[in-house]
């Protein structure tokens, strides 16, 4: 680097914003993420040990991903290089890999490719890597937002330790604020700015884990408030409510997010809690789910997970989903609560799952012949081929109820459905009991 590459270089620095300029530099600066790099961790062992493999970083924007990788690049003896997966290619690669094997030998070095956004990479992109890092030309740390299960290659998987980062506590945001407010070298500190703690909680909060944003917001209202008469800037609740104005959803219809709330939706009906079903219907409106898949997955639930217990919940959820349909969006967001809230507090069973559950596997498993006198006899010859006969017409005996067996006589005395005693199936089994009473 010369002169004015380094000019260049500082200047850049002074001008990046906040988060940028506080990212920590070592590894006892960083802030969360106890569970992967707390004292005695695998991975802040092979950190200080400089003796790190292949790992993948997985989470939330503003979670300390790059972070991580620049801390790495800074304990590590190894030769450093970071790459976009958004601007670089196949081109890029290959300028780095040949620069790894020129630096493995003549210095005896190893080379670690930091790769953001790894998963916007190809399949081929990715199988690249593959050979250069089996034989440890390149130690390899990607960092994606996407669930790396869904997005990386398993040959890639195979050779990576994945560690997932968690959205940072409020108590941990609140740190990082305060830290930045009162930093002169890299924060805010020489803009002698004061915050107020119900500020700082409110930041912390909003935030949502995402450390870039409420520090965004910081930098945002102290350069754009005038000092008071005290010569101070006061970083008040107004200011930070000015500076973050909505909450921001974090959700992603493509990849685990998507499947994350949707899981944690259909557990909470299936689990008769109604408040945590419309807090997750709600995540996903506002995130701008598709209200027809919400409604499909209400109606589903109705059935696997309520049944005969309140067998009117299935027809709710089949009028909500119709209902939605024809109506659409801000309104169909009150019927989908009405089915959610009410598939939530209906007693459940899952008698009807198990019964067509065992029912199939007895399919697969049973070689079975129907009854001949259960057989199709609408056809003039079908008596000759002994179709029909014998059949007892249900209604012609007491109760309506024949004890003629329906079962073939390959599954002998096989029970696929046993109504449970909840709702309205302890009526049922009750009145199944009086229909084989002697």
């Amino acid at each position: 680097m010369d002169l004015f590459e380094y000019a260049a270089q500082k200047e850049k620095e002074s001008a990046s914003p906040l988060a940028s300029r506080m990212r920590p530099r070592t590894l006892d600066e960083v802030v969360g993420q106890q569970h992967i790099i707390g004292k005695g961790r695998m991975l802040e062992r092979a950190i200080r040990a400089d003796r790190l493999g292949t790992v993948i970083f997985y989470g939330p924007p503003g979670t300390g991903k790059t972070t991580l990788a620049r801390v790495i690049a800074g304990t590590t003896s190894a030769y450093f290089c970071q790459i976009n997966a958004t601007s670089s290619g196949k081109k890029e690669m290959e300028e780095v890999v040949q620069k790894a094997k020129d630096t493995l030998g003549m210095y005896a070095k190893r080379t670690i490719l930091f790769i953001d956004e790894i998963h916007r990479f190809n399949k081929a992109q990715q199988d690249y890597l593959l050979p250069f890092v089996e034989d440890g030309t390149i130690v390899l740390i990607g960092a994606t937002t996407e669930n790396p299960y869904f997005e990386v290659n398993q040959a890639l998987l195979s050779r990576a330790l994945i560690f997932e980062l968690k959205r940072l506590d409020r108590e941990d945001v609140a740190l990082l604020i305060r830290r930045a407010v009162s930093d002169r070298e890299r924060g805010m500190g020489a803009f002698d700015a004061a915050i107020d703690e119900d500020a700082v909680s409110f930041l912390a909060d909003a935030s949502g884990g995402d450390a870039r944003n409420a520090l965004n917001a910081l930098e945002l209202g102290i350069l754009t408030t005038p000092p008071s008469e005290d010569g101070k800037i006061h970083f008040t609740l107004e200011v930070a409510a000015e500076c973050i104005q909505k909450r921001v959803t974090r959700y992603d219809k493509d990849a685990d997010q998507h499947y994350d709330t949707i899981s944690a939706f259909i557990k909470s009906m299936r689990g008769s809690d109604p408040d945590a079903a419309v807090f997750y219907l709600a995540r996903m409106l506002e995130a701008g789910e598709d209200i027809r898949f919400i409604a499909r997955r209400i109606m589903i639930c109705a059935s696997e997970d309520v049944g005969m217990a309140n067998p009117q919940a299935l027809v709710v959820a089949v009028s909500a989903a119709q209902a939605v349909e024809r109506i659409g969006l801000p309104e169909s967001r009150l019927i989908l609560a009405h089915a959610a809230v009410c598939v939530a507090v209906s007693p459940k069973s899952n008698s009807c799952t198990n019964a067509i559950f065992e029912a199939e596997n007895a399919v697969r498993t049973c070689q079975y012949t129907i009854p001949p006198y259960l057989k199709d006899a609408h056809y003039p010859s079908s008596a000759k081929l002994g179709r029909g006969i014998g059949y007892e017409y249900a209604h012609d005996f007491p109760k309506h109820f024949s004890r003629q067996r329906y079962l073939p006589e390959e599954l002998g005395d096989r029970k696929f459905y046993e109504p449970s005693e909840n709702g309205f199936e302890k009526e049922v089994r009750a009145w199944l009991d009086w229909l084989h009473e002697e």
